[in-house]
């Protein structure tokens, strides 16, 4: 291969070429998920479209910003490059041949195309383990846990779809929706209070290492009674318990000014996202409202709002770029919130207005990757503007 290629910015660190996988595949999958649920497309996929959209949106979308997140977090954590050149760009073919494949299934055996998304994470923990390993750097060692056990919930997906087990690919989603929560709650703490007092002069955020255990130790049972369906009073009061301790902790490191900075409040925002679906966990168990409410205030609200507002504002800080967000990139943060207003609050209000409400969200989703591809994609594409690595 062209060396010069591999040379370019784009493969000099992971948050490079993965977040912007990550902000194309958002436009491309809701795209064709919105043309296939309309009828308007027709094609032949490995997926049971059921699975097809829920999938791609966590072992495709999700994972991409994640492997971005780490790869360039464990450089900073340990002192030890991470993938750069040939190998980021070897991995990020295997994640693009994830998402492709599957459209080839009367071509390719589903056993291979099982075997091509599912080795995506384990090769993703591999590469994170080695500087955390060669550096000491121990405590961190428990990512590759969860990156091991999300690839179990995706192989629990394919088992279904290969035919291997009954009723596991729901299992497998739920699993993976829990792991990707966790992730965020765990990286939350270490980046919320830093990234509240680089942005706001004065403030101390208060850090609180045992509301941060409660917080994500009782979230996970909430996780673990959904998996496990347990329902009715008992998963009421835990979600209850997961939206006290979650509010308390954020309490810690809130301050009014963060709504003066968009890069902040979109951050914000996402974790209240996660809060509500607590909420709406404890309402479903009661059969208050349904269960997809909670399921769409975890995915589209808080992993949609978290994820464009992390990849936003680390794109800026790993360029060497003022963390300053542009008008530009405060209206796609609005945009992305209206999407789970409509998708997740006024759908569960007004069900009868459902399918109106489901076609405004996709076009504030839309449009809110639409204007994060514009603004970043040359960003994440040219070298840093401090000259240095990276």
């Amino acid at each position: 291969m062209n060396k010069q290629i591999l040379e370019y910015p784009v493969f000099a660190l992971g948050f490079r070429a993965f977040f912007a996988l990550a902000g194309l595949f958002a436009l491309i999958l809701i795209a064709l998920w919105a043309s296939i649920y309309k009828g308007v497309l027709v094609t032949d996929n490995y997926y049971p479209n059921s699975y097809w959209h829920a999938h791609e949106m966590l072992l495709g979308y999700s994972v991409a910003v994640i492997a971005g997140f780490l790869l360039t977090a464990v450089k900073n954590w340990t002192g030890v490059q991470t993938l750069q050149g040939g190998k980021l760009l070897g991995l990020c073919l295997l994640w693009i041949y994830g998402r492709v494949i599957p459209f080839y299934s009367e071509l390719i055996p589903d056993i291979i195309i099982a075997l091509i998304d599912f080795s995506f994470l384990p090769v993703l923990a591999y590469f994170i383990a080695q500087p955390i390993i060669k550096s000491g750097n121990f405590r961190n060692l428990f990512f590759i846990a969860l990156l091991l056990l999300m690839a179990f919930g995706n192989a629990c997906i394919h088992a279904e779809i290969l035919g291997y087990y009954e009723d596991s690919a729901e299992l497998g989603l739920d699993l993976v929706v829990m792991i990707i929560m966790m992730i965020i709650l765990i990286i939350a703490g270490r980046v919320f209070p830093f990234f509240t007092e680089r942005g706001i002069k004065g403030v101390m955020a208060i850090r609180n290492p045992m509301l941060d255990s409660l917080a994500i130790a009782s979230s996970s049972i909430v996780f673990l009674m959904l998996i496990f369906n347990i329902d009715g009073v008992i998963l009421a009061i835990a979600a209850l318990a997961a939206v006290a301790a979650n509010v308390l902790r954020v309490s810690g490191w809130y301050d009014p000014r963060i709504w003066y900075v968009p890069l902040l409040w979109v951050l914000y925002l996402g974790y209240a996202w996660i809060i509500l679906g607590f909420s709406f966990v404890a309402l479903s168990s009661l059969s208050i409202i349904p269960p997809s409410v909670a399921t769409h205030a975890f995915t589209v609200g808080g992993i949609g709002v978290l994820t464009l507002g992390m990849m936003a504002r680390v794109s800026l800080g790993h360029t060497g770029r003022a963390m300053k967000a542009s008008n530009t990139i405060a209206i796609a943060f609005a945009l992305i919130n209206l999407a789970a207003l409509f998708r997740v609050l006024l759908s569960a209000l007004l069900p009868t207005w459902y399918g109106g409400f489901l076609t405004i969200s996709i076009y504030f989703w839309l449009a809110a990757f639409s204007l994060f591809a514009v603004v970043y994609l040359p960003i994440l594409s040219s070298v840093r503007v401090d000259g240095k690595r990276g």
